[in-house]
């Protein structure tokens, strides 16, 4: 048994760690944007928080929405239907450029909000001008998706990892000219945040076509062979499965954005320390977020190859690294959650309000691991709309209200906080809700993975 553990431990690790590096860069270009415009000013470190937490909203439910690509082509590649596969991945581009174009139409429908916010005009201006800039990577980044989710599935994780590095580094150099104006570059400080985003995604794009058409691994399931135009049934089938995956990542970070934006009236320094705490947070959330992608492929793998039962011990092995993690980083951040803030921003009150948020960060990283390593495990299942309605219980019917509860204490309800505890009450609601979710989602893949062993060959429901 020692044996088996070992095994299949290095073989989903052999697939994280490329997708784990990939994706602290890809975050690392949210650490670099929040870090230097912090070192700008407080008010350009207030518009990209405030135009973060909108753009991150609609980037992470477009992901969800296409991480539906992995999974189907993941039961493809184990049943061996390599034939299916260049088709599907065709298809996908078409969804990830539709999905893509209405991202950047909400994206600057939802600047509209700020003007709900009583914010300063100048930190609004700024956070709109922010928003509609960084809007038009995302067709972008949708069709990368696509891609990332083709090459994931046959195991394919290093130009994940490369071209991730790349982006990054393309990211740092494009701020150090735009947010300073170095060099000559006009000094656009927020805005040049954006700007580098927006543009490293289209490079990234098209660094994973250069990448697929080179590589050999890529030969026997090669999509751009020929032009295909879109093929809506095949589209719908994928839209059925990625829109509960959607909805589930939407509701899980619209909850953290919708906290981020309540808090703005609070003023700049709450508004500074919670996308700091948030933008940490989410970075360490990259390890155990890696191993669930690795775990939706693996157990997507199994499924398709006929055998639940070692599906389940796949799931539960991934389940047992993330939570491994998660108590190191719990640690971790409840020690040197001083020198991370201070790492940040020079700034005292906003280092001292965000170590203490940071402590309400290191509290969720066993539940947060959890949710998220069952969800993604769960979804190798290609089931979707059970852990999506846990999640919009979970944030919905318990974390934004207890946290409006504790953080703004309404005189108009029947009991509240005798002094609202402000941006510590909303994250006592996010604990809460993570919490439930971690508990729920853990049961329902225990009863799922059970539940296919015994049910006869040949018989699947998915997305239920």
């Amino acid at each position: 048994m020692k044996t088996r553990i070992r095994t299949e431990a290095a073989a989903l690790w052999t697939i994280a760690w490329p997708v784990l590096i990939g994706q602290l860069a890809t975050v690392g270009m949210s650490v670099a944007d929040v870090a230097m415009t912090g070192h700008l000013s407080a008010d350009d470190l207030a518009a990209v928080s405030l135009g973060a937490n909108v753009w991150v909203i609609i980037l992470v439910s477009v992901m969800g929405i296409m991480m539906a690509v992995n999974t189907m082509i993941a039961h493809e590649v184990g049943a061996e239907n390599h034939e299916r596969v260049p088709h599907m991945v065709r298809q996908s581009l078409w969804l990830g450029l539709g999905v893509g174009l209405i991202g950047c139409l909400l994206l600057n429908i939802s600047t509209l909000v700020f003007n709900y916010l009583q914010l300063d005009p100048a930190i609004n201006a700024k956070a709109s001008e922010f928003v509609h800039v960084i809007s038009l990577g995302m067709p972008a980044f949708a069709m990368y998706r696509a891609l990332y989710g083709y090459t994931t599935s046959l195991n394919q994780t290093k130009p994940v990892m490369m071209i991730a590095l790349g982006g990054l580094l393309f990211n740092i150099v494009v701020n150090w000219l735009f947010i300073y104006g170095h060099l000559g570059f006009p000094k656009l400080g927020s805005t040049g945040c954006a700007l580098a985003t927006g543009a490293g995604l289209w490079l990234m794009l098209g660094a994973m076509i250069f990448w697929i058409r080179r590589a050999a691994a890529y030969r026997e399931t090669f999509p751009f062979g020929h032009y295909e135009g879109p093929n809506w049934a095949e589209i719908r089938s994928t839209l059925r499965l990625g829109l509960p995956i959607g909805v589930t990542y939407f509701a899980e970070v619209s909850a953290f954005g919708a906290v981020g934006l309540l808090i703005a009236r609070f003023g700049v320094v709450p508004v500074a320390a919670n996308q700091i705490a948030l933008n940490f947070s989410s970075l360490v959330f990259m390890v155990p977020m890696s191993l669930g992608i690795a775990l939706t492929t693996r157990v997507g793998q199994t499924l398709g190859e006929g055998d639940p039962e070692r599906a389940r011990f796949v799931s539960w092995i991934g389940y047992a690294l993330s939570m491994s993690f998660a108590v190191v980083s719990a640690l971790g951040i409840m020690l040197f959650r001083d020198q991370v803030a201070a790492a940040y921003t020079s700034d005292l009150a906003v280092q001292a309000m965000a170590s203490e948020l940071l402590l309400y960060a290191a509290i969720f990283q066993l539940s947060d691991a959890a949710q998220v390593t069952a969800s993604c495990a769960i979804r190798g299942y290609k089931v979707t709309r059970t852990p999506m309605l846990i999640h919009l219980m979970a944030f919905y019917g318990f974390a934004l209200p207890i946290g409006c509860l504790l953080g703004l204490a309404p005189a108009w309800l029947p009991w509240h906080p005798e002094h609202a505890m402000e941006a510590r009450g909303f994250w006592t609601g996010l604990v809460l809700g993570l919490t439930i979710a971690g508990v729920l989602l853990t049961g329902l893949l225990h009863k799922l993975s059970q539940r296919r062993i015994r049910q006869p060959a040949g018989l699947s429901h998915g997305m239920a």
